[in-house]
């Protein structure tokens, strides 16, 4: 794997990046711009692939997992792949992406979570039907789920780090919010891509061959996004320095300048724990704005199915924008202020903004935006909160679990608490549970040490 660290880096200005060891300050690779897009195409391809398999989860269960299969298993996988693997598989990704970025350098991480992403989105894109080989059809399928759990868990840790480190002076919080963008960006592709296979296509195509395109044409995405992150420049210095030298260290040295794969969350547990506070109130608040919102308007408000659609599209287009002014912002006044503004205006206004909601659709649309106005405050900065955390050694892998494993608990879980509330008959309980635990990130943010004028530990 050392040779995804290696290559041609030293014409493309790699050289300029100032000596220093790690626990010093360096300066960020040259071409900054470079830098951001390698980060975030490659970002929005691996969120474009994950999210097209949540549009058209209705298409691959009626061709993998059908009703009248006799076999008892069937429906288990199904439950199984559609609801807990892939995002039980973002941990697991988050450690050991993370421990490669922390060994081998970011870029290296980079390039294995592209193409994981990429080799798994064309076997879903792949995978035979039910019809046509039986048991092995959701086995492959669950495989697939489990390698893309593996790269979005290792994508968030390896190009968190890689963006932030990337950043000039004063520039962290800016970079950060790139994070967020990117991913809305292959969120809103991925929609647009499967609405107008479903506007073309008789039902019967849709469902015979249609849902696979995407996954296709998501597999070809993924070429593009790894040749664009071959030109990235490495931003771990030791990585730097292999590079500049044109070899790697001999084996005894390189074996023990690496970190161990426990070693942020042995030598760390409080920062880890860190990112679990920091993390809890704001993928909850995340998930339930970005994904749960159309459903739940839908279930409680009585909105139609396309105003849903329509104002969730609105509403993610207004959140992408507001994610560079926020990062831009927090460069100048600080982490603190963003954060506790997400926590705090949460906390308060969540309980009475979904109450507001009725079967209107500018009443839903006001709902969202609002929403998204609060919840940049946590979205531009968290990637530079992670990052500034962690000192250099075991950044990516301790930012990439406890994150990882926070979003799994509580981020992934949204839709399905809030129509568990809903089920028992305490559709109210919902917006408290949303408010409740805000609030107890809030309590961290307080806690925090300012970061964003403070050089990066490198």
């Amino acid at each position: 794997m050392g040779a995804f660290v290696e290559g041609s880096a030293s014409e493309d200005g790699l050289d300029s990046a100032a000596e220093g060891s790690c626990a010093g300050a360096v300066t960020p690779p040259a071409r900054p711009v470079r830098q951001l897009l390698a980060a975030s195409v490659g970002n929005a391809v691996e969120w474009y692939d994950w999210y097209t398999y949540t549009f058209l989860a209705t298409y691959i269960a009626a061709q993998i997992f059908p009703m009248s299969a006799a076999n008892s298993l069937v429906p288990l996988l199904s439950t199984f792949a559609v609801f807990a693997v892939g995002f039980f598989m973002r941990p697991v990704g988050g450690l050991l992406m993370g421990a490669v970025a922390d060994r081998r350098g970011r870029r290296a991480a980079l390039t294995v979570t592209i193409l994981l992403m990429g080799g798994s989105s064309l076997l879903v894109g792949l995978t035979p039907t039910y019809a046509a080989a039986g048991i092995l059809a959701p086995v492959v399928l669950v495989l697939a789920r489990l390698l893309q759990g593996l790269s979005v868990g290792g994508e968030f840790a390896a190009s968190t780090t890689f963006l932030v480190e990337s950043a000039g002076p004063g520039r962290r919080g800016l970079f950060s919010s790139f994070q967020y963008v990117s991913t809305t960006i292959g969120q809103l592709v991925a929609s647009g891509v499967a609405a107008m296979l479903v506007a073309n296509l008789a039902p019967a195509t849709m469902g015979s061959w249609g849902w696979r395109v995407p996954f296709v044409l998501g597999a070809l995405l993924s070429l593009v996004g790894f040749w664009v992150r071959r030109g990235a420049l490495e931003t771990l210095p030791q990585a730097r320095n292999s590079v500049r030298a044109g070899e790697l260290p001999i084996e005894e040295e390189a074996k023990a300048s690496r970190p161990g794969l426990f070693e942020a969350l042995l030598r760390h547990p409080r920062e880890s724990l860190l990112i679990c506070g920091i993390t809890a109130g704001g993928t909850l608040a995340y998930y339930t704005w970005t994904s749960y919102l159309p459903t739940y308007a839908e279930l409680n408000a009585g909105v139609e199915k396309t105003d849903a659609l329509l104002a969730g599209t609105l509403s993610l287009t207004f959140f992408a924008v507001l994610q560079p002014l926020a990062g831009m912002v927090s460069d100048r006044i600080g982490r603190k202020p963003l954060l506790l503004m997400f926590g705090i205006g949460f906390a308060v206004l969540v309980v009475p903004l979904l109450r507001t909601l009725d079967d209107s659709f500018v009443t839903l649309l006001l709902v969202q935006c609002a929403g998204m106005i609060l919840l940049s405050g946590f979205t531009a900065v968290s990637a530079a909160v992670n990052a500034e955390t962690f000192p250099a050694r075991v950044r990516a892998a301790g930012i990439g679990f406890p994150y990882s494993l926070t979003v799994a608990l509580f981020g992934g879980t949204a839709p399905y608490v809030g129509t568990l509330f809903k089920d028992m008959g305490h559709t109210g309980l919902f917006p408290v549970y949303v408010a409740v635990l805000c609030l107890v990130s809030s309590a961290v943010y307080l806690r925090l040490p300012e970061t964003a004028h403070s050089p990066l530990e490198r």
